[in-house]
C-alpha cells in the first residue's frame, strides 16, 4: 500500500512538473511573439498576431494566472529576436568604446578634479553592464571553441556527445547573459530607487468614498509592513463618520517608488455602504497618488519663497493639541501650493513633515513637466496617474478586484484589502512596462 502511495505521489509530482514546463513554453512562446518572431511561429500560433496589443495582454494574463508571476519575469527577455540582438551588439560596442575612453581619462594625471569625478561617476554606472559584457564575451568564445571541437571530433562518438551537451549548456547561459544585458541597457527611471509619499483622497461617493479611503490607506499600510518598509503617517483629515477625506504617508524602503508608482490613479469601489438601509450597491471612488520623495539636492526651498503660518490644531488630541499653535501651514508662494499638517504635538515636527511633502510635490511637478515635454506620456505609458483614469475596481458583492490596465481579475478581495496578493497586479504592470521598454528599445534604434 505504501509503495502504491509513493508511486502515486511520484507520478503526481511528475505531472505537475510536466504541466509547469508546458506553461513555461507557452510563456516563452508569447514573448517570442511580442518581440517580433512572428514569422517563425506563424504556422503554429493559436494567438492572433494582427493586433500586437492582443497577444501582449494575453501574455500578461497568462503569466498572472500562474502561481507566482514574479517567477516568470526573468523569462521576459529570454527569447530575443535576431534584430534585437544586432541592436544590442551595437549598444555593447558603444559602451565598450565609452568605457575605454573614460578609463583613459581617469588614468591621465593632467585631468582636472571635476573631469576625474565626472568620469568616475559615469564609469560606476557602466560597471554592471561591462561585467555582463565581459561574461558574455567569455561565454561566446567558449561556444566557438566547442563548435570547433565538434567539427574536429565528428568520428569520436563519446567526445561528440560530451561536446554537444556542453554546447547546449553554454548556449543557454549565453541567452541568460543576453537577457540580463538587455535589461541593464533598457532605460531606467532614476526615481525608482527612492522612497515615496502616498496620498489617498476621497472622490465621488460622499461618506462612502471617505470610508473606502480608509480601507485603501490601511491596505497600503499592511502591504508596506509585509514588505518590511517603514510606513509613517504624515497627515489625516477625517470625515463626520471617521472616514478619510484625505490621508498621506511617507513610505521608506528599497525601491519603494519603483514598486508602487503604477498605483496612482482612480480606485473604484462597488459595495453596499454602511449608510445604506435598503441594501443597494453604490459606486464610489478614491484617488491615489504616489510621489517620489525628493532630496535637498533635487528641490531647493528658499526662505523667501515660503510663507509659514501656525494655528491651533482641530479635532481630537487633548487639551495640549487644541490650546497651542502646533499646527503648521506652509505655502509655496511661486506655485501657490499649500501643505497643512497638524498630526504631531510639536510645531517643529509638523513643519518638517509639511516641508517633506512640499518637496515631493515640487519634485513630481518638475518630473511631469520634463516628461510631458519629451513625449506624449499619458497616451504612451501605462498607469500615468491621470486622475480621470479609472485603473482598478473593487467589487465586494462579487468578491473580485479587477485592474483595467492589464485586464487581470483576482477573486479574493478580503485578502487584497489585508495587503495580500497586491503583487499580482504590481508585477503584471512592471512586466508590461518591461515589455514596452524592450519593444521601444528595438523600434527607436
Amino acid at each position: 500500500m505504501k509503495k502504491m502511495k509513493k508511486s502515486f505521489n511520484t507520478a503526481n509530482k511528475r505531472r505537475k512538473i510536466k504541466n509547469r514546463e508546458k506553461e513555461m513554453r507557452k510563456v516563452n512562446w508569447a514573448i517570442a511573439l511580442h518581440l517580433g518572431a512572428l514569422r517563425q511561429l506563424e504556422s503554429s500560433s493559436s494567438i492572433s498576431h494582427r493586433n500586437p496589443l492582443l497577444h501582449q495582454r494575453w501574455f500578461v494574463q497568462r503569466a498572472a494566472a500562474t502561481p507566482s508571476l514574479s517567477n516568470f519575469r526573468s523569462y521576459s527577455t529570454e527569447m530575443l529576436s535576431n534584430d534585437l540582438i544586432k541592436i544590442m551588439e551595437q549598444r555593447v560596442l558603444a559602451i565598450e568604446r565609452r568605457s575605454a575612453c573614460l578609463e583613459n581619462l581617469v588614468n591621465q594625471p593632467e585631468a582636472s578634479p571635476a573631469e576625474y569625478s565626472k568620469a568616475n561617476k559615469e564609469l560606476r554606472k557602466l560597471r554592471d553592464s561591462m561585467q555582463l559584457i565581459s561574461e558574455l564575451r567569455t561565454k561566446q568564445k567558449e561556444i566557438d571553441g566547442l563548435k570547433s571541437l565538434i567539427y574536429e571530433c565528428s568520428e569520436d562518438k563519446d567526445m561528440l556527445d560530451m561536446a554537444t551537451e556542453e554546447l547546449c549548456l553554454a548556449i543557454d547561459e549565453e541567452k541568460r547573459l543576453q537577457s540580463l544585458l538587455l535589461k541593464s541597457l533598457l532605460p531606467k527611471d532614476d526615481a525608482d530607487e527612492r522612497d515615496c509619499i502616498l496620498e489617498v483622497r476621497a472622490g465621488t461617493g460622499g461618506e462612502e468614498a471617505s470610508l473606502f479611503a480608509v480601507d485603501v490607506f490601511k491596505m497600503y499600510e499592511r502591504y508596506s509592513q509585509k514588505k518590511g518598509w517603514k510606513f509613517e503617517v504624515v497627515g489625516v483629515t477625517e470625515s463626520d463618520l471617521r472616514g478619510y477625506k484625505e490621508a498621506s504617508a511617507a513610505i521608506s524602503g528599497v525601491g519603494v517608488y519603483g514598486k508602487l508608482k503604477f498605483e496612482s490613479g482612480i480606485h473604484r469601489v462597488q459595495r453596499v455602504p454602511l449608510t445604506e438601509k435598503s441594501g443597494r450597491v453604490h459606486t464610489s471612488a478614491v484617488s491615489v497618488a504616489i510621489l517620489p520623495q525628493a532630496d535637498e539636492v533635487d528641490v531647493r526651498l528658499r526662505n523667501e519663497d515660503l510663507r509659514i503660518d501656525t494655528y491651533r490644531s482641530g479635532g481630537s488630541g487633548g487639551q495640549h493639541a487644541n490650546t497651542t499653535n502646533s499646527a503648521v501651514r506652509v505655502t509655496h508662494i511661486p506655485t501657490g501650493m499649500t501643505i497643512s499638517i497638524q498630526d504631531e504635538r510639536s510645531q517643529h515636527m509638523n513643519k518638517a513633515k509639511a516641508l517633506k511633502v512640499l518637496c515631493a510635490k515640487l519634485y513630481e511637478m518638475e518630473r511631469s513637466r520634463i516628461h510631458l515635454s519629451r513625449s506624449k506620456l499619458r497616451s504612451e505609458q501605462i498607469g500615468s496617474g491621470d486622475r480621470s483614469e479609472r485603473i482598478r475596481t473593487y467589487n465586494f458583492p462579487q468578491g473580485r478586484v479587477t485592474d483595467h490596465r492589464v485586464g487581470i481579475t483576482h477573486h479574493a478581495i478580503s485578502d487584497m484589502m489585508e495587503g495580500e496578493n497586491l503583487d499580482i497586479f504590481i508585477d503584471a504592470l512592471l512586466l508590461q512596462q518591461e515589455m514596452d521598454a524592450i519593444a521601444s528599445f528595438g523600434s527607436t534604434q
